[in-house]
């Protein structure tokens, strides 16, 4: 995936906002989290290494990371939340398991596992990337959130509350 982890992370929120306090800072947070990485690929590492192969897109780290972190958030609280951050980061390595490659396996194996492969058919990867069919599932992450988001006071529980007149 290359733009739909945002949209993804507020669908996620809209899916269950009703039954998570502070779901929209964590679900989005955790639905682009992985991809603060880019900040070191591009700045830090020069495109050396996939940025997929760092730490943050590894699910072994992220399981770790919430079985350390999850029971610090009950006890402060704040379980749901982190629950929810830390399925939409399970969220993001799924999508980037459709053509971007995630190391599933890792440690025993380091292969990115991807369910299509992207053929370098243009000269710049985002090209290929935009004029292949899968990113029609990138628009379609995005049309839902764009409906979602239109529709967001219709039976989503975000309506005004309505209070009884004055007397």
């Amino acid at each position: 995936m290359l733009t739909a982890h945002l949209p993804s992370g507020y669908c996620l929120a809209r899916a269950i906002s009703r039954k998570v306090p502070h779901v929209y800072p964590a679900a989005p947070l955790g639905a682009i989290f992985p991809d603060f990485d880019m900040f070191f690929f591009l700045f830090v590492d020069g495109q050396t290494i996939h940025h997929h192969r760092y730490w943050v897109h590894i699910p072994s780290f992220w399981i770790a990371i919430s079985v350390l972190a999850l029971p610090l958030l009950y006890y402060t609280g704040y379980l749901r939340t982190g629950l929810v951050f830390f399925a939409a980061i399970a969220m993001h390595l799924v999508l980037d398991s459709i053509c971007g490659g995630i190391m599933w396996l890792w440690p025993w194996n380091d292969r990115l596992y991807e369910m299509v492969t992207i053929p370098a058919t243009y000269s710049n990867w985002i090209l290929s990337f935009v004029l292949h069919w899968t990113f029609l599932l990138e628009i379609a992450v995005w049309v839902t959130a764009i409906v979602l988001w239109r529709n967001r006071t219709s039976g989503s529980g975000l309506r005004p509350v309505a209070h009884p007149p004055e007397t």
